[in-house]
């Protein structure tokens, strides 16, 4: 049957119509939030054993020349020196003011060509933003429509990958990626990369191929436990992992210094956009900071929702539900800085009726 929401088909849409994935709109594209198993049991089969996930929404960009590195140093606020062939790095990209455009990861293929994975949502504003700063001799392409990507992730990952995969066709370090690898024979980039906290790879190859991969993988990982798993089991997932999602943790109002990613800030770094901002945000004691919630009333906190001390306002959810791993509701807030030690009580505004947490640390799940 037909999904009747509006957006963009990824190449696996037929696939998860035949698996009777319950079909949503997110980001532009239609994909499914969950599938007849239900999120929860999606959930678990990634951290006990294995799950498969189509993330051909996410936009991929190509920035190749003699000055790329130049000009991935200038847009985003970690440094890109000094990678070796096959890694990846993660990075926020701001405006001059320290908001985040976005958060993107980059692998480097080699000198002077590097592959650059955005968020789907903000692919366009993303290609748009970069083009305007780009200098010198440098190109960047969209090449998302040219892509399908797919997501293995889970404890039996790898033991899955062998039955598809030569070993030395596997990236064997967390982000670092191989090139033009044969996986059950089609051609991929794999990478050891993921969303949900556990061991996993994601796979980049030409969109016509994914449909073909992705019943292959779920052939083979049928005896070690692999289901597909939607968008429902994603969000649980990268939340239990403390993740931050753009639009939540990370928005043009929110930095990487209030998202409490000031590890990927590099103000020794000679310049990036950003830098004056963010370097007095971190010489500032001010402002609010990312911190988790452990909801210890009664009730699940979801984002938007006022956290209270006593009757003063002290912050605002960003993230919040219940961890089917942990077995309780967790959130993440944005807080004034004097409340977010580790173990200060409040309280959030669930429909009118406050519910208690405390504030723990991050991340919620260690795998």
């Amino acid at each position: 049957m037909e999904a009747s929401v509006e957006g963009r088909k990824t190449p696996l849409y037929e696939e998860h119509l035949r698996c009777a994935g319950k079909m949503v709109e997110f980001g532009g594209y239609i994909l499914p939030v969950q599938y007849p198993t239900g999120v929860i049991k999606e959930h678990m089969a990634v951290r006990t054993a294995c799950g498969l996930f189509d993330v051909s929404h996410m936009g991929e960009v190509l920035v190749q020349g003699p000055d790329a590195l130049r000009n991935l140093n200038h847009l985003l606020t970690n440094e890109y020196g000094g990678m070796k062939d096959g890694k990846a790095r993660y990075s926020p990209m701001c405006m001059e003011n320290g908001g985040t455009v976005d958060d993107l990861i980059v692998y480097k293929v080699h000198d002077d060509d590097y592959f650059v994975v955005v968020n789907a949502a903000n692919k366009d504003k993303d290609f748009a933003w970069m083009s305007e700063h780009c200098f010198g001799d440098c190109t960047m392409t969209d090449v998302s429509a040219s892509y399908g990507q797919i997501a293995l992730q889970g404890p039996a990952a790898e033991k899955i990958l062998l039955k598809l995969a030569k070993e030395e066709d596997i990236p064997k370090g967390y982000y670092s990626a191989l090139f033009d690898r044969m996986v059950g024979g089609i051609k991929c980039m794999v990478s050891r990369t993921g969303y949900t906290g556990e061991d996993g790879f994601e796979f980049y190859m030409a969109a016509e191929e994914a449909p073909a991969l992705w019943r292959m993988l779920l052939e083979a990982g049928e005896p070690e436990g692999l289901i597909p798993c939607g968008l429902g089991a994603r969000d649980t997932l990268r939340l239990e992992a403390s993740m931050p999602l753009y639009g939540h943790e990370l928005s043009e109002e929110i930095s990487p210094i209030a998202a409490g990613l000031g590890n990927f800030v590099k103000t020794a770094k000679e310049e990036f956009i950003g830098k004056e901002a963010l370097a007095r945000e971190l010489s500032n004691e001010g402002g609010r900071k990312r911190v988790g919630l452990k909801v210890t009333g009664k009730g699940i906190i979801r984002e938007h929702q006022e956290v209270m001390v006593g009757e003063k306002l002290v912050g605002m959810t960003t993230s919040g539900t219940h961890c089917p791993y942990l077995g309780y509701p967790i959130a993440m807030a944005m807080l004034d800085q004097e409340f977010t030690p580790i173990g200060t009580q409040v309280e959030a505004v669930v429909r009118g009726r406050r519910v208690a947490a405390e504030v723990v640390k991050l991340p919620f799940y260690h795998r």
